[in-house]
């Protein structure tokens, strides 16, 4: 930082911390004390350490900042606003407001300069953890000697409140492990957090913690001191084996003269006086609001345009490294466009009733393998399950500090950051990220789940182990509530596929799909392969649900998912001997099938034909839509039991008998 321009910068700061202010007293809502505490090591990332072009937003070699600390977005809309990014001072008075561009916490696709949606702590600290994972696969991948196409850094200003979460404990392993020299995280140590100080719940050492984690730790002990914050930024930057913390200690509500320091500075207004107090303290007319000296502006203006050379310079390399590596150049181009290769549908695999019974998390693995290598961009792995999930691609080498070229993933017991990790991944265009386990833990995956739809962005869940057929692990591994609880998230698509066909089918759409995640629910046990001569093709699988076997006037309609639908076709058979028509709909999604027009809803459930029954081996909430008030539920009301899968699908009516006393039940 220059000596010459220390007046200049701290006007420039006091800017930043007085606009903090006087939106989030305009919003009467917010939380400003964090932008004025912090505001000073955001002001050197944005004038001095930080590659990025306002222009240009998504230029592909751009360093990276999230906002962990999502409560304190203020403090980035500032630096966007300021730097030249495509946001106003009217967005700033806006804030918080119904459909502004500056809502309470960072949005993804919303605002420029977003990369990551925040919020619920130590997400964004997790998220950069895949963030830097993707800058090292695409390096290892597209890089050539005198063509570092992909070098660019993950920058992160980190709270109190995200080193007390849990999921940030399992990031900084996996970083630590995985030697993230492109991480450089700093920490926001201002001692306060909602209700009250820090010392109430969280007295740790956090240097030696992360020191304990592999990490490369740094302690700025005064976060207003600019040469300190750039020199350690400097380090950080030539450490390329470790990630890196800066510890830096600040004052929340920096300049606040009554609640600079105090909880009260959190997540509260600091009241007209005392933001009036603080421009006064701070040099600025207290009778003004939202004021930007025309000197500040102009500076922040140019730090942000000087990263229109820096893009150019990137431009240029790349021009050079396309006409002489043109294949890997036109692969690269297609994958970021979010298309896929064409010919990647070639061999699929096709599975025959005679091949037995085929458990759909093994048709699953067989899909996956047969897909790889066509898709270079698709990777992923399990959290320490891959032999029981069945996602390890074969002949593929696993991701590591000293490959990070692998596609196969080990997250380690860690299903909370193995998601935001996805996360991560999948907002860094060019790469389709998957994670697995069981699908009971998918309860401590459910933060990065949700963000991922509230995103529309695509890393796929693989959750196997789906029902009470798992067996004898017993109830607090059978999952009875996952189901409809992921159907209840807005944009996420779950797919329960009946057999392995469908499973295909399944991962056809889930890599087809544009605009949001997709889970994938599958069995631990065998099931029978639909006969594609006798039944509906499995490509029907798009549209949600399907006729899978009709009868010419049916009196009932049977309706399942996944290892379910087999058991509704004997029963079907078992009616049809005792003269009662009834028709099989296979419904693997409920999302896929909520998009269909009006007609063909029509078709599948015809309005006059009331007499239907649903058999899932989950809850049996949600179902009550579909087989209205004149149908049956035959699904899970309790939890499970330990016992092998077939005496627990008797035990609780999972059976072709029960099924065709249901149904007959229903006609009598």
């Amino acid at each position: 930082m220059g000596v010459e321009n220390q007046s200049l910068e701290r006007e420039a700061i006091n800017t930043v911390r007085v606009l903090a202010a006087d939106a989030v007293q305009k919003a009467n809502s917010g939380h400003p004390g964090m932008p004025m505490g912090a505001a000073p090591m955001a002001h050197v990332l944005w004038t001095d350490a930080m590659h990025y072009n306002p222009a240009n937003p998504d230029w592909a070699n751009r360093d990276r900042f999230i906002l962990s600390a999502g409560h304190g977005c203020l403090l980035q809309y500032c630096y966007l606003y300021l730097t030249g990014y495509n946001l106003s001072l009217d967005d700033l008075k806006n804030f918080r407001q119904l459909h502004s561009k500056t809502p309470g916490h960072p949005e993804y696709g919303l605002t420029e300069g977003i990369e990551i949606t925040t919020g619920p702590l130590g997400q964004g600290f997790a998220n950069g953890v895949g963030f830097a994972i993707a800058q090292r696969h695409l390096a290892a991948r597209y890089n050539k000697p005198d063509f570092p196409l992909f070098d660019y850094k993950v920058y992160a200003i980190c709270s109190d409140g995200d080193m007390m979460e849990g999921v940030t404990a399992e990031a900084a392993s996996m970083a630590g492990h995985l030697q993230l020299g492109n991480l450089i995280y700093l920490y926001d140590d201002n001692h306060i957090s909602i209700e009250g100080s820090t010392d109430l719940a969280f007295d740790e050492d956090v240097a030696k913690r992360f020191e304990a984690y592999k990490w490369h730790v740094q302690v700025v002990e005064d976060g207003n001191d600019l040469e300190a914050l750039a020199q350690a930024i400097r380090t950080a930057r030539e450490e390329t084996q470790r990630p890196s913390l800066i510890k830096v200690r600040t004052h929340i509500g920096f300049g606040s003269p009554n609640k600079s320091d105090s909880a009260e500075a959190h997540g509260s207004p600091l009241g007209a006086e005392e933001v009036k107090l603080v421009k006064e303290n701070l040099g600025f007319d207290p009778n003004k609001s939202f004021e930007v000296p025309d000197e500040v502006l102009r500076y922040y203006r140019e730090k942000g345009a000087a990263g229109k050379a820096k893009e150019q310079k990137w431009n240029e390399l790349y021009q050079a490294y396309k006409a002489k590596y043109p294949d890997m150049a036109a692969e690269y181009e297609l994958l970021r466009s979010g298309k896929l290769p064409e010919g990647w549908k070639a061999d699929l695999p096709v599975f025959r009733p005679e091949e037995g019974d085929i458990a759909t998390r093994k048709a699953s693995a067989k899909m996956l393998n047969a897909i790889a290598g066509k898709l270079p961009n698709l990777l992923g792995g399990s959290a320490d399950l891959s032999p029981s999930t069945g996602t390890d691609l074969k002949g593929v080498d696993s991701f590591s500090a000293e490959n990070p070229g692998g596609r196969n993933f080990h997250f380690g017991i860690r299903e909370h950051a193995m998601g935001a990790v996805l996360n991560g991944m999948a907002v860094t265009k060019g790469l389709i990220p998957f994670g697995a386990t069981f699908l009971i833990f998918s309860e401590y995956m459910r933060p990065p789940i949700r963000l991922a739809a509230i995103m529309k962005i695509k890393p796929i869940f693989i959750y196997t182990h789906d029902s009470i057929g798992l067996g004898e692990d017993g109830t607090t591994h059978q999952p009875v509530e996952q189901l409809i609880s992921l159907r209840s998230i807005p944009n996420l698509i779950v797919l329960r596929p009946a057999d392995a066909n469908e499973t295909v089918q399944a991962w056809r759409v889930a890599l087809e799909h544009a605009d949001g995640p997709v889970a994938l629910v599958l069995t631990r046990q065998g099931l029978p392969v639909l006969d594609q001569e006798k039944y509906a093709k499995a490509t029907e699988l798009e549209r949600g649900a399907y006729i899978l076997s009709d009868a010419a006037e049916p009196q009932v309609l049977l309706i399942a998912t996944g290892s379910e639908v087999t058991l509704v076709l004997q029963a079907q058979e078992k009616l049809r001997q005792e003269g009662i028509a009834a028709r099989v709909i296979s419904m693997p999604s409920w999302e896929l099938f909520e998009r269909q027009d009006a007609a063909y809803k029509e078709k599948i459930f015809p309005k006059g034909l009331r007499k239907r029954l649903a058999v899932e081996a989950g809850s049996v909430l949600g179902w009550h839509k579909y087989v209205t008030d004149e149908g049956r539920i035959i699904g899970m009301t309790t939890f499970g039991e330990s016992a092998p899968a077939e005496d627990l699908f008797e035990e609780f009516g999972f059976t072709v008998e029960n099924v065709v006393k249901q149904a007959k039940a229903l006609l009598s």
